[in-house]
């Protein structure tokens, strides 16, 4: 039989330098996956006016945290943001409105949009702190759920990698165990 385009015999020639090209690059891939857990969910284009006018309130939140139309009702909302007037001037509102669809969460943590759009009763969230007993919410050091810098050291750089933990003051021995989960 004549040798075909594909080697002696009508067979299919092993590519022994592009089958490794692929098992290098599969290999990087899985290690920038690896690495990725415990990277910042902050995008590098964060406007400085998220972090001004966020951040002087609450920790600026990662915007994949929550779906589009979430971030939507949240902006369309910032007369009445959570108890609070977080009125922006238009231009301001725009922007961040903008950057925030742009960064809306797309993953299976966001399928669903959480309950009056707060982040702490998302079911994503609900699932990573079921172990913590509810008094931890209630700490002087913690005050509330959505108190993310209480035990994530890199919160406000939009780090929560579960290897970043600390326990915050006050924390008894009882529910210190939630953590070593």
């Amino acid at each position: 039989m004549k040798p075909g385009p594909h080697g002696t015999h009508g067979m299919i020639r092993f590519d022994f330098a592009r089958a490794f090209c692929v098992a290098a690059t599969l290999g990087l891939a899985a290690v920038a996956a690896a690495h990725a857990d415990g990277a910042s969910l902050r995008p590098l284009d964060t406007p400085p006016a998220y972090a001004q006018e966020c951040a002087s309130c609450h920790v600026a939140l990662p915007p994949a945290m929550l779906p589009a139309r979430s971030w939507q009702r949240v902006m369309a909302r910032l007369d009445r943001h959570y108890g609070v007037d977080a009125s922006l001037d238009p231009a301001t509102v725009r922007l961040l409105g903008d950057w925030l669809q742009a960064n809306a969460g797309a993953g299976k943590r966001v399928r669903e949009e959480p309950p009056q759009d707060r982040i702490t009763r998302s079911a994503w969230f609900e699932r990573k702190h079921r172990k913590i007993d509810p008094a931890v919410w209630q700490l002087g050091s913690v005050k509330t759920a959505a108190n993310c810098a209480a035990c994530h050291a890199g919160a406000e750089q939009g780090r929560f990698d579960d290897d970043e933990l600390r326990y915050p003051a006050g924390l008894d021995a009882r529910s210190r165990r939630a953590w070593n989960d």
